[in-house]
C-alpha cells in the first residue's frame, strides 16, 4: 500500500512542477497536489478498478495480443 498523502510529500508536488503545470499556473497549488497525490494513490492500490475507468489503459480482455 502506498504511504498516505502527507504534507511533505504535498509541498514536494507543489513545489516540483511539471512544466505544463508552471506555464498554467494555480491559485492553489497545494491543494492541486494533493488531489494529483490522492488520485495516484488510489490507481496505484486499486489498478483494476481505476483501468476499467482510464481511457488511455486497455483492457487486456479488449486486445489480441502482440501483433
Amino acid at each position: 500500500m502506498t504511504e498516505p498523502v502527507d504534507e511533505n510529500r504535498v509541498e514536494r508536488r507543489a513545489t516540483d512542477l511539471l512544466p505544463e503545470e508552471e506555464a498554467a499556473g494555480s491559485d492553489n497549488p497545494e491543494e492541486q497536489a494533493a488531489a494529483i497525490l490522492a488520485e495516484s494513490d488510489e490507481r496505484t492500490d486499486h489498478p483494476e478498478e481505476t483501468r476499467r475507468e482510464s481511457t488511455q489503459t486497455p483492457d487486456p480482455q479488449d486486445t489480441d495480443g502482440p501483433r
